[in-house]
């Protein structure tokens, strides 16, 4: 059995918008390009860059659920970030950082720990996961949530980015340990995706409007698709086969 991609998505600042991609070329053991470069740590962080931390050290969705609705992309001289309640802007995360902290400022709750500085990791994605991984993401388990909930839903909630279609739902736990052709790349599944409340919010208003962990409970579990690593480089885009070796 084989699948289809039928998206590919990366996240320049990590919990602070997506953008679009049809093509990619990866390493081993790298992130997809553009994806989590930087990462914003709160005024509670200990963060300075010189290695990755875990995400509780950066302000994100799950704290901050009008970050859900940035849209970004990444140019040759920076970021551009977009959201329904701020103008856009443009900046160079390493360089112009105030102009970034005064930007996302209305958009942070007031109790919790302020957004205080971009960090990046030389040649390390900021991934949840303590190693660079690339996360792939069933479109059929995110049709069953819908299902679940009744509701229409946006695959950004997720924040997945690679994005597959033409495997059952939940299939895709079942690749623990294996590997995954996609285009003349080969990924190693290596471990389910645990979600926390960043998912309950809408990517078009920032609101939290749907109980996505709700719905996950009910198959006995809070995961939703799977990281893998690079373990050989190559090109892959929308339209590819993904094959489970």
């Amino acid at each position: 059995m084989s699948g289809i991609v039928t998206n590919l998505w990366r996240h320049p600042i990590k919990s602070h918008g997506r953008e679009a991609l049809e093509v990619v070329t990866v390493l081993p053991g790298h992130t997809m390009p553009g994806d989590r470069v930087w990462a914003v740590a709160h005024e509670a962080s200990k963060a300075d860059g010189t290695e990755w931390v875990p995400c509780s050290n950066f302000s994100r969705v799950a704290k901050a659920p009008q970050l859900m609705a940035v849209s970004a992309r990444l140019g040759t001289d920076g970021v551009t970030l977009s959201h329904p309640q701020r103008p856009e802007i443009s900046f160079d995360p390493d360089t112009q950082q105030d102009v970034f902290l005064d930007w996302v400022k209305p958009l942070m709750p007031s109790d919790r720990a302020a957004s205080a500085r971009i960090i990046r990791v030389p040649g390390r994605g900021m991934t949840d996961s303590d190693y660079p991984s690339i996360s792939l993401c069933n479109m059929a388990s995110h049709q069953a949530v819908e299902q679940k909930l009744n509701q229409d839903l946006s695959i950004h909630r997720w924040r997945g980015n690679v994005w597959f279609d033409g495997f059952p739902e939940w299939a895709e736990f079942d690749w623990l340990g294996r590997d995954v052709q996609i285009g003349d790349t080969v990924l190693h599944i290596r471990e389910r995706i645990t979600r926390c409340r960043a998912t309950t919010a809408n990517p078009e208003t920032g609101e939290r409007d749907a109980d996505t962990l709700g719905a996950l409970g009910t198959w006995d579990h809070q995961d939703f698709g799977v990281y893998a690593e690079v373990i050989r480089g190559g090109t892959f885009k929308i339209g590819d086969k993904v094959h489970v070796v």
